[in-house]
């Protein structure tokens, strides 16, 4: 009788002042929402494409904060430098990942320029894309 009382009073203090001390309470990071345009990178992932307004580059434009790690729902532009292509937005907003892509088509052979903005500012390298025949 003497060791329950015991083991229910070592219980009762572990429950009421030792454990609420310890634990931890784990919860996921807020999404980031600040852009980093350093951070931040342009990449041709398909660089090269016939020049028959079907066959598509692929540029993509990865957003990221300060730490490296993409921010979503954000918008950016990519713009041509270079007329005689045309350059078609395949999501609104980043991604989970920060990425935005583009496709990009052209009648014309030759190699365009394009470059990516978000909020006015530069974003990146220019990347230059090639259209054959």
């Amino acid at each position: 009788m003497i060791s329950a009382l015991i083991s229910l009073g070592v219980v009762y203090y572990l429950t009421t002042s030792v454990i609420p001390n310890v634990m931890v309470t784990l919860t996921k990071a807020a999404p980031a929402t600040k852009v980093s345009i350093n951070q931040s990178r342009v990449l041709g992932s398909r660089i090269l494409a016939k020049a028959d307004g079907l066959d598509k580059c692929v540029v993509n434009i990865f957003l990221m904060d300060e730490s490296g790690k993409g921010v979503k729902g954000k918008t950016a532009d990519l713009i041509a430098v270079d007329s005689g292509v045309d350059i078609r937005q395949m999501n609104a907003v980043t991604d989970d990942n920060g990425k935005i892509a583009y496709e990009l088509t052209s009648l014309i052979e030759g190699q365009y320029r394009v470059e990516a903005m978000v909020d006015g500012v530069p974003v990146g390298k220019t990347i230059t894309v090639t259209f054959r025949n």
